[in-house]
């Protein structure tokens, strides 16, 4: 099965014919109706937000598998059909797993960034579930759940609503952080129950599934972990019960396209060497893509439909624009 959950790429051109003319390069995606930014202002059932989780956790799985940290994921980031098909874009900030080039503070936008990237830690994978954690908290109370104006103040939410973090987490953080974290307030926190009460989700589905809000509580409190050490892996929040509901093996085991190639990340060129190398890119894709008998860009571009989505999306009004068919925000 070709994995479908990563944005598509329809094709790659230059309208230069010419390394000397060479400015531009043009990249074709599929053609979506919203991104999770307008999916976020409705009000989702219990069904799709699960099967929209399903989908992200089906594609950062992939992503892990091939050794990609997305490193950015957010509502933006993610778009959507109106039949509930998701797909992740925008890997701008993804970077390969295990290089010392993608140990950067400097990653995920503020209100989606993990504990141990504002604290300096080293991070892995799991940063990713972080942000998933919260785009579902954002999906269910609709808004952001850590809006910090800055680093330190989006520690300080963080504490605020999770409560201080143990003795062990502190002891792993660089001395000058760990002074600083040490000397703040401390925060007892708030249980997930009142952080997420009953008033904010849709009635509990009534069909087989039964999902509940107290296993979508469940799933947020083992992602929104502030030690990545015992926060919940891609792995096992699929088999978490509010997911598993749309587990199919093989849409999330469908097999990687290989290990991606970083030595890109670590070469050293000049601007014009730069240039010559992805000039050459795009000409080769064309020659490929873009000739008689040539196929479609990389990664199937229009996928396979979803056998088990819901059966209508509550995306339509997000895709039409129209606010007067939106239902109100929570």
């Amino acid at each position: 099965m070709v994995v479908t959950v990563i944005i598509g790429l329809l094709n790659a051109f230059t309208p230069q014919k010419s390394l000397d003319e060479f400015q531009d390069v043009y990249l074709v995606m599929e053609l979506m109706d919203a991104n999770l930014c307008q999916v976020i202002q409705m009000d989702l059932d219990h069904e799709r937000m699960s099967y929209l989780l399903y989908q992200m956790l089906c594609g950062i799985k992939h992503l892990h598998s091939a050794g990609i940290i997305h490193r950015d994921l957010k509502p933006s980031n993610i778009v959507v059909k109106s039949d509930c098909t998701l797909k992740i874009l925008d890997f701008g900030l993804a970077r390969t797993a295990g290089t010392t080039f993608m140990m950067t503070p400097y990653v995920v936008t503020r209100y989606y960034r993990a504990p141990e990237v504002i604290l300096g830690m080293g991070y892995t994978e799991n940063v990713d579930i972080w942000s998933v954690g919260c785009i579902m908290g954002e999906m269910i109370r609709g808004g952001v759940l850590f809006p910090g104006t800055d680093h330190i103040d989006q520690w300080n939410k963080i504490i605020e609503q999770l409560g201080t973090p143990s003795q062990d987490f502190m002891s792993r953080l660089q001395p000058t952080v760990r002074n600083y974290v040490e000397n703040r307030p401390r925060y007892p926190g708030y249980s997930f129950d009142r952080l997420f009460p009953d008033v904010l989700f849709p009635a509990e589905s009534t069909d087989h599934n039964r999902l509940k809000a107290s296993q979508a509580r469940d799933l947020l409190s083992r992602m929104l972990v502030i030690d990545p050490e015992r926060r919940i892996s891609v792995d096992e929040a699929l088999m978490h019960p509010y997911i598993n509901v749309w587990y199919d093996e093989a849409e999330v085991n469908a097999p990687a396209p290989g290990p991606y190639d970083h030595s890109v990340d670590d070469r050293e060129h000049t601007v014009d060497q730069w240039k010559e190398l992805i000039y050459k890119e795009v000409m080769d894709y064309e020659l490929v893509y873009n000739t008689p008998g040539g196929g479609v860009g990389a990664g199937g571009a229009h996928g396979t439909p979803n056998t088990h989505a819901p059966p209508s999306a509550a995306t339509n009004a997000a895709a039409d624009g129209d606010p007067d068919h939106r239902p109100n925000h929570r």
